[in-house]
């Protein structure tokens, strides 16, 4: 999976929490060992972190729409921990090279969820 984690987007597919209807999102994302990261800027108001709260159960798919998905669970990352940290520096540190602009106050405001994927299924 070491690979993926160059792409550029991931797809996450969540369970919506009122229709129970998939919903997919186009994100930005890190990779570490079978953990996918990403930051909510709109933090838990984003209807894709209230459906994961909801229904922790996913799917991601890296680099492509049409990739082969990876089952996963969801979960909000706990905050101050060192793991709040890590995902901040690992999805700002990847993105901030290319990016136009100064990404330092979305690093410090956005919500960090955590995906782990199913190590018995995908990738």
């Amino acid at each position: 999976m070491d690979d993926l984690a160059a792409r550029p987007f991931c797809y996450l597919t969540t369970t919506g929490r009122v229709s129970g209807r998939p919903h997919t999102v186009e994100i930005w994302f890190a990779l570490r060992d079978r953990t996918v990261y990403l930051l909510s800027g709109g933090g838990d108001r984003s209807d894709w972190v209230r459906n994961l709260i909801g229904r922790p159960e996913v799917t991601v798919r890296v680099g492509r729409r049409d990739a082969p998905e990876q089952p996963g669970r969801a979960r909000v990352v706990d905050p101050g921990s060192s793991e709040d940290e890590l995902a901040r520096q690992l999805v700002v540190g990847k993105y901030q090279p290319g990016y136009g602009g100064d990404l330092s106050g979305w690093r410090r405001s956005a919500l960090p969820v955590a995906v782990d994927l199913d190590p018995g299924r995908g990738g």
